[in-house]
């Protein structure tokens, strides 16, 4: 009975994986011009999270929500994904070291990390989607340096054994989100390497 029942659920989670949305996913944004940036100084980072946006904490492999996040215990999403993406702005932004103080304001408009269903199925698919608008304004004037603008943050993520071996090394959902995003706004402030891209993978 429990392996009729097991490979029952294991049938239905590949005829889901088959169905799933796929498509073309982008890291993407206007880059900075380095001759302008290169005379900021980060003074600091503001990052809302808008009430407005949907939370599922479906146990499913593509919940329809806004932001799906589960790493962190049972709370408030809204203020966990502030958290990370705040650390992960501030990471990314480090090397704004000139003498005009700038603030960077981050608004998410969607924050959808893996279900651990979906991480713990036998296939290596998934996307981790995070986009968001940024703007630049001078923290001494309030002078609006650079308008909103969005930015997409969309990298693959890990399910199957790969994500299992990942783990064992220490890599998590929480780690792979932080450091690209990281790395996009380095890229889109012209202090690191420029890493707008696309792919093609199964997932949402």
């Amino acid at each position: 009975m429990f392996l009729s029942r097991r490979a029952a659920l294991l049938g239905i989670s590949a005829f889901a994986l088959s169905a799933c949305v796929g498509g073309t996913f982008k890291t993407e944004y206007q880059r900075l011009s380095p001759e302008v940036t290169r005379n900021w100084r980060l003074a600091e980072v503001r990052v809302d999270v808008p009430r407005s946006l949907t939370v599922s904490e479906a146990k499913t492999l593509l919940p329809n929500a806004d932001i799906v996040w589960r790493e962190d215990p049972m709370g408030d999403r809204y203020t966990q994904v502030g958290k990370i993406m705040e650390a992960a702005v501030l990471r990314g932004a480090q090397g704004l070291r000139g003498s005009r103080p700038v603030v960077i304001s981050i608004t998410v408009t969607r924050f959808h990390a893996l279900t651990y269903e979906a991480e713990l199925s036998n296939s290596d698919w998934g996307v981790h989607n995070i986009d968001f608008t940024a703007q630049v304004n001078d923290a001494r004037t309030g002078e609006v340096l650079v308008p909103a603008t969005l930015i997409r943050a969309e990298t693959p993520a890990w399910s199957g054994e790969r994500m299992r071996e990942a783990r064992r090394r220490g890599v998590t959902q929480k780690s792979m989100i932080s450091n690209h995003v990281a790395a996009t706004v380095a890229g889109w402030l012209a202090i690191g390497p420029d890493n707008r891209g696309e792919f093609s993978r199964q997932g949402n």
